[in-house]
Parts: C-alpha cells; sequence; structure tokens
C-alpha cells in the first residue's frame, strides 16, 4: 500500500507541476500576438478492468493526456471572413478618398465655369484685347487643370497597383509558410508542446492571409494540416499541404487589374486585394469621364470655331488640341483667334452671332454639369463606402472580442489555477509524506 501511495502521488506531483507549467506559459504569452490559451488535459491510470479483475481496486493515479489549445475553428473562421470583408471595404474607401482628391482638389469644375464666364464676358465687347486675351487664359487654365486632374488620376492608379502587387507577394510569401507550418506539423507528435506552438502559427498566418484575400480552409482532423482554397468554393488550392500555387496580377490597359493562380483566373470578392481592384475599377471609370469631358470641350469650341470669323477676319481655327484630359493644350497664341464673327464678317466685326452659337453649344453640352455630376457621384460613393466600411470594422471586432474571451488568456483566471495546481501539488507531496510515514512505522515494529 505505501508504495502505491507513492506511486499515486508522485503522478499527481507531476501533473500538478505540468499543469502550474501550462498556466506560468499561458501567464507570459497573455500579450503575445496568436497566441492561444493552453491547458492540461488528465486521465486516470488505469492498471486493470472490472471483467478481468472484478474485486480489485482500480487504484494508479493520474496522467498528462495532452496539451489543449482552447481555440475553436468557428469563430477563427469568422474573425478571419469579417476581418477581410472590413480589409476590403478600409482599402477601397482609401482608394476612392485619393480619387476624390485628385479630381477635386485640381479644381477643374471651376476652371470650365470659368471659361465659360470668360466667353460670356466677351460678348460685351468682342474687339476688347484684355477680354480677349482673358478667354485664351481661362482656356489655358481649363486644360492644364484637365492636365493635372489626369496626372494626378493616374498616379492614385499607379500607387494602387504598387500596393495590390505588394499584396499579391505578401500572398505568395504567407502560402510558402504555411506550407512549411504543414510539413511540420504532419511530423509533429499529437497534442505535444511542439504541434500547439505550430498551430498557433499556423492560425496566425491564416489572420494575416485572410487581410489580403478571401479563403476557404479545411483542416486534417489528426494533423491540423490546412488546405487553402481561393476564389469560392469552386476555387483553386493556394496552399495543399506542403505544396503551394503562386498568385500573380495581371494589369489592363485602362489599369484595371485581374489575378490568376498558377494561370488559372481567380476572383477575389475580399481583403485588401479586392479593395485595391475595386478602387482601380473606379479610377478607370472616373479617368474615362474626365477624358469624355475634355473631348466633349475640345470638339465643341473648336466645331464653333470653324463656322465663324477671327478678329483679322480670318476663318476660325481650332483653340484647343488633343482627345482627352492629358493630352488637352490650348494652341491658339493670340486673343484674335477667338472667332466671334460669323463667317463672312469682316475685321473687327463686332457681330457676336458665332460666339453666341458657341456659347449655346457648350451649355448644350454642359461640361460643367458633367463635371458636377462626376464629383457628385465620387463624393457619394465615398460617403456610402464609409458607412459599409463602419459597420464591416464593427462586425469583425465583435468576432474579435468573442474569439479573444475564448481563446485569449485571463489573467485573474490564471492566477485562480496557480493556487489551484499549487495546491494539488502540495496534496500530493503531503501524501508522499505520509507513504513515508508509514514505512518507518512498518520498519519500526519488532
Amino acid at each position: 500500500m505505501p508504495s502505491d501511495l507513492i506511486s499515486m502521488a508522485r503522478s499527481g506531483t507531476r501533473a500538478a507541476r505540468t499543469a502550474l507549467e501550462i498556466t506560468s506559459n499561458n501567464i507570459a504569452n497573455a500579450s503575445s500576438e496568436g497566441y492561444v490559451r493552453r491547458s492540461v488535459s488528465l486521465a486516470e491510470v488505469a492498471v486493470g478492468t472490472v471483467s478481468s479483475t472484478p474485486t480489485s481496486i482500480n487504484l494508479a493515479g493520474v496522467a498528462v493526456a495532452g496539451i489543449v489549445r482552447n481555440a475553436d475553428q468557428f469563430r477563427q473562421g469568422e474573425v478571419r471572413r469579417t476581418g477581410a470583408d472590413a480589409a476590403r471595404a478600409a482599402a477601397e474607401v482609401q482608394g476612392l478618398e485619393n480619387i476624390e482628391s485628385a479630381v477635386e482638389q485640381t479644381g477643374v469644375y471651376t476652371s470650365i465655369v470659368d471659361f465659360e464666364a470668360g466667353l460670356q464676358a466677351l460678348l460685351s465687347d468682342p474687339t476688347d484685347g484684355p477680354l480677349r486675351a482673358g478667354v485664351l487664359e481661362q482656356g489655358r487654365t481649363l486644360s492644364e487643370t484637365l492636365n493635372v486632374a489626369a496626372s494626378s488620376l493616374d498616379a492614385v492608379g499607379d500607387g494602387l497597383r504598387f500596393e495590390a502587387g505588394e499584396g499579391v507577394e505578401n500572398v505568395n510569401r504567407i502560402a510558402t509558410e504555411l506550407a512549411r507550418v504543414n510539413l511540420r506539423l504532419s511530423r509533429a507528435s499529437d497534442a505535444s508542446s511542439d504541434q500547439t506552438a505550430q498551430l498557433d502559427q499556423r492560425d496566425m498566418l491564416l489572420q494575416e492571409l485572410s487581410q489580403y484575400v478571401d479563403t476557404r480552409t479545411s483542416f486534417a482532423p489528426d494533423t491540423g494540416v490546412v488546405t487553402v482554397t481561393l476564389g469560392g468554393p469552386s476555387g483553386t488550392d493556394l496552399v495543399d499541404g506542403g505544396a503551394t500555387r503562386s498568385l500573380a496580377m495581371t494589369t489592363a490597359a485602362d489599369g484595371t487589374v485581374s489575378f490568376t493562380l498558377d494561370g488559372t483566373p481567380t476572383a477575389i470578392s475580399s481583403g485588401q486585394l479586392a479593395g485595391k481592384s475595386l478602387s482601380l475599377t473606379q479610377a478607370a471609370s472616373t479617368r474615362a469621364e474626365l477624358d469624355a469631358i475634355a473631348a466633349e470641350i475640345v470638339t465643341t469650341v473648336n466645331a464653333a470655331q470653324a463656322g465663324g470669323v477671327d478678329l483679322d477676319g480670318n476663318p476660325g481655327q481650332p483653340l484647343f488640341s488633343g482627345t482627352g484630359a492629358a493630352d488637352m493644350r490650348m494652341i491658339a497664341t493670340n486673343g484674335a483667334a477667338v472667332a466671334t464673327a460669323p463667317a463672312g464678317a469682316g475685321a473687327n466685326s463686332r457681330d457676336v452671332s458665332n460666339l453666341e452659337a458657341m456659347r449655346s453649344a457648350l451649355s448644350a453640352a454642359d461640361p460643367a454639369g458633367d463635371m458636377d455630376t462626376l464629383l457628385f457621384g465620387i463624393s457619394s460613393a465615398v460617403a456610402g463606402r464609409r458607412v459599409t466600411r463602419d459597420a464591416l470594422d464593427s462586425i469583425a471586432s465583435t468576432a474579435r472580442v468573442a474569439l479573444q474571451a475564448q481563446a485569449g488568456v485571463d489573467l485573474d483566471q490564471e492566477a485562480v489555477n496557480l493556487v489551484r495546481f499549487q495546491q494539488a501539488f502540495e496534496a500530493n507531496a503531503r501524501v508522499m509524506q505520509v507513504a513515508t510515514d508509514i514505512f518507518d512505522s512498518i520498519l519500526a515494529i519488532r
């Protein structure tokens, strides 16, 4: 009996010591990113069965069955899913805000209004040199602001594509690291410290990956090896065991981007890459509308010029060149080039019928209204996406809090565990002392 007591107490002290070590490790890693709280799984040691030894008392102590990670795959999946949606919304809002700034801050709308106002002022005295020079200068300002707006949009697009390219590189890096973790997991012992550490690393990499792309994951029940799929249920595996596929980005002529996985087209609907892609689509649409406005002004003004004569009585020549916002230029060098009079009128004519025709054509084309609509559309998109971003941020935050409550380290609870396992250790040590006393008593019998 004393030997049994010592054996059982020794197993108890080992179990309590292991529990104390795990508790201490939890406390030490309370602030470690990606750390999941551990606990010790204990099991009674059985030396016989009721059927084989029905009259025996089965007393053999306790053993550490394994180290348990307090992780919940469903909650972790929700954190990844909601985090990917929030990352997409944040990236899209940032891109749209840059597009809005590129168009608004250049003052295109104001320059269009000023050019039309200059034409209106010229009606009062079509032979006045300063008024004519003012029209040319306002036209030059108009073309230059459109140039700057186009250049700014191009810069926004370049920045978005650069960031998307970095995101693709990070996805491939994370995929490579996940494949390495999978290989280590496949060799790790079940419920060992090494396995739990690798599982923490796996989950942290999956969380990081979800910031860039939306993923579907499946886990091997025995080893924890993960398979990561991009592109929805019928998508392509990015990581499969120790093997990976390479994500690549392709840029179209209009600056929009698409993605492939080892050459297979892949649709990415969440994460930063999706947000960058949506922003680039809006940038391409905005640039196309800006080009249309510039082309409309060039075509309308030059067509009106061709129908009249300039101050010297010569046939009107184009004031602008170019086909879009980037290459629009004021090519007239003298205010006398503005064709205010109708065809056939003499030099210094005060007939403004052709100027009125130009203003009517511009009024019908309404480039200022088109520009106002463009600005309003961008501003409305930004406002709407901000609401969506804030809502998704709130949902993602709730998911993170729920996961932290289940998998995070609660220092108060760990302090309680320290006292509990310390008492268990001391109690088992006391049992060993009692067994020693019994031995001594037996040996003392004469």
